[in-house]
Order: C-alpha cells, then sequence, then structure tokens
C-alpha cells in the first residue's frame, strides 16, 4: 500500500540527495567494512563482522523505506493551493488564546518537519487540529497535557 506524501521541490531534492548519499556513499563503506572483517578469520566469533552485518541490514531497509516514500511523492504546485484555508504548505500563524503568544509555522510532510525552524508536520496533533480552518476560527487540539486552543490569525503560501 502506498502512502502519497506532498513535498515542494526543495524537499523532494533533499530526500533525493539523502537517498543518493546512502546508496553511493554509505553502502559501499558497509560492504568494504564486512569485507574487512571477513578477512580477519572465523566469522562465527568476529563481533566486527557481525555488527559491520547488521548495520547493512539497517542500512538495506531504510534505503528500501526511502525508496518507497520518493516514489510516492509529489511535489505540489503551491500556486494553484487555496489560500483561504489551512492545507499542507501553508504558513500559518497561530495565537495561542490561554496566554497570547503567537506562533508562525510552515506545514510539511512528515521528513521535511523541523519544528526549531517552524516546519510542523501535517501528521502532527497541532498539524491535524489546524487543517482546513480559516483565519478568525479556533482550534481546540487535543495535545499530550490538555486541550489547547489556538486562534487562526493569518495564512498564507
Amino acid at each position: 500500500m502506498s502512502n502519497v506524501s506532498y513535498y515542494t521541490e526543495e524537499g523532494l531534492k533533499k530526500l533525493k540527495e539523502e537517498l543518493a548519499h546512502l546508496e553511493q556513499v554509505e553502502r559501499p563503506r558497509v560492504s568494504q567494512e564486512i569485507a574487512d572483517a571477513r578477512d580477519k578469520g572465523d566469522l562465527s566469533e568476529n563481533a566486527e563482522y557481525h555488527a559491520a552485518k547488521e548495520e547493512q541490514s539497517l542500512l538495506e531497509t531504510k534505503i528500501a523505506k526511502l525508496k518507497n516514500v520518493v516514489a510516492n511523492a509529489r511535489v505540489i504546485d503551491e500556486s494553484q493551493l487555496d489560500t483561504s484555508k489551512i492545507l499542507i504548505h501553508s504558513i500559518v500563524k497561530i495565537k495561542n488564546t490561554a496566554n497570547g503568544m503567537e506562533f508562525t509555522y510552515t506545514l510539511v510532510a512528515d521528513s521535511e518537519s523541523d519544528v526549531r525552524n517552524g516546519k510542523l508536520s501535517v501528521n502532527s496533533p497541532i498539524g491535524k487540529g489546524l487543517l482546513g480552518k480559516k483565519v478568525g476560527e479556533v482550534a481546540e487540539i487535543q495535545v499530550p497535557n490538555g486541550i489547547m486552543k489556538f486562534e487562526i490569525v493569518e495564512i498564507s503560501r
């Protein structure tokens, strides 16, 4: 089953670069580690060999998952998005109704999420709670420590 995810051109480029790095740099490095460990003798008691094989297994799993993400990725034409409500790739300014603090986030796909830089996953509790809201509406969002209320102040692209 495929999960289509939407990315900016920059976000998809980063995913492809990471995949290329894993395949062209990390995979040969791990293969070389396995070969070096194999040359040291008895494989049944060779901790370096077993560690390198484990690393190879984890790397191949990561590559397979990333290939699947890239294969199911779609680039969004942001100029065609509705700016009257919050969607993926919306830049939204919200105000916490309890303390008046304002935050600005860009809603992005999971792999582009970076809260410190204002990129919030659409699959996070806050991201899900904001989707579809319009300026002036209040989003009541269940978070681990209770319910938070955010007023939608501004939506842009």
